[in-house]
């Protein structure tokens, strides 16, 4: 337990700090998971939700809740496996 004032003070920070880390991750994490059920489910609509999970990803960048690599890597993968699902099966 915090004992002095700006320990206390760091705490609090540190709570709303990893509260709002923890609603940007989840949100990414969800916009994630639905553009790859939807890359199975509904091709055409998985291309439309690219953008949108892409920039989401930049937003967690950003926000310093994901490495940019992770972020970089997350986003090819999603986009190859839109990209293989909107292309016809040869």
């Amino acid at each position: 337990m915090a004992n002095t004032k700006q320990a206390k003070k760091r705490a609090e920070q540190s709570d709303r700090k990893k509260a709002r880390n923890r609603a940007v991750k989840s949100e990414t994490r969800k916009s994630v998971k639905a553009l790859r059920s939807a890359v199975t489910a509904e091709p055409a609509k998985a291309k439309e939700m690219l953008p949108e999970t892409v920039s989401q990803l930049d937003i967690a960048v950003r926000k310093g809740v994901l490495h940019k690599k992770t972020a970089s890597r997350l986003k090819s993968r999603v986009a190859r496996a839109v990209n293989k699902s909107a292309s016809p099966a040869a």
